[in-house]
């Protein structure tokens, strides 16, 4: 065989093996492309509103994501910075709390723009839940892969057993699955935001959701009251939340965020009380008390 001929056999060969790589490549882009998570959105855990959630240094975490058993969180030193601080009355009290993990299928991250690549400025908001059925069955649901089903992935930040137990599922920089259709109607107007084009907008996306362990008698499809929470249950969360910068006003509950029509949870919450406990544990720092809060 001549050179000339085997050089144009070999430069053949190397184009159609180079051709064939593009061809995979672009495939591979083009998939990219067609999924709605890979959108314009852009994902960044850094948002300034996660620092406006509850964030609560573990003791033992090593162990606690070990056996997940009963521990005991120390007690905490009052914290001064932002538009709210702890009390005495914070520091004093220690709820017992577990760390239960949640399949990655059922909590997403928090994006900083829509599904039309418009930037999403929405301050923290709290919604309150209730599970329905026992705390333990809520777990193993979160716990369980719903990749083949958008419509029941779903999971909350924090839980609350009936002995005031706080069950921390999702961290906070994640977005929990909590409400899905649903608007937030503050002072300032509606507030929702789409990140899935094929999904209702949701406050998701800046909502830190916690929920409280239905008490049995109220346990089942379609309740619509029982006798209520435990004393320990509004203690917790009221200790929870005392360590957030969100104020009383952007605290909510499912049923006023939900757009359905269908949640009515948490049934038979007391916000009164809860408030009550919420100003023992926390209040405004001086500067925000001097410039009227």
């Amino acid at each position: 065989m001549k050179f000339r001929d085997w050089a144009t056999r070999v430069l053949f060969i190397s184009l159609m093996f180079t051709a064939l790589i593009l061809a995979v490549f672009a495939g591979k882009g083009t998939k990219l492309s067609n999924n709605p998570t890979n959108n314009t959105i852009i994902s960044n855990p850094e948002i300034p509103i996660v620092n406006q959630y509850p964030q609560i240094d573990l003791q033992s975490k090593n162990q606690a994501s070990k056996s997940q058993n009963l521990l005991k969180s120390p007690v905490k030193k009052n914290k001064v910075s932002g538009r709210y601080r702890t009390t005495e009355a914070f520091a004093k009290y220690r709820p017992p709390y577990e760390i239960a993990s949640v399949h990655p299928s059922n909590y997403g991250e928090r994006y900083a723009q829509d599904v039309n690549g418009i930037p999403v400025k929405n301050q923290a908001i709290i919604v309150l839940h209730e599970t329905g059925y026992s705390a333990s069955s809520a777990i193993n649901f979160f716990q369980s892969p719903h990749e083949e089903n958008e419509s029941i992935q779903a999971s909350y930040h924090t839980l609350i057993k009936l002995d005031g137990t706080i069950v921390y599922l999702v961290p906070p920089e994640k977005r929990a699955f909590g409400a899905a259709n649903s608007v937030f109607n503050g002072i300032d107007g509606p507030e929702t935001v789409q990140t899935n084009p094929n999904l209702a907008s949701s406050v998701n996306n800046f909502a830190y959701h916690v929920s409280l362990e239905t008490p049995p008698d109220g346990r089942g499809d379609n309740i619509k009251f029982h006798s209520g929470y435990t004393q320990a249950q509004y203690n917790s969360l009221a200790w929870l939340i005392a360590q957030s910068q969100v104020p009383d006003d952007r605290i909510t509950t499912h049923k006023e965020v939900d757009r359905s029509g269908q949640k009515i949870d948490p049934v038979n919450f007391d916000f009164d009380k809860f408030l009550n406990l919420l100003h023992t544990f926390r209040q405004l720092s001086p500067v925000y008390r001097a410039a009227g809060g």
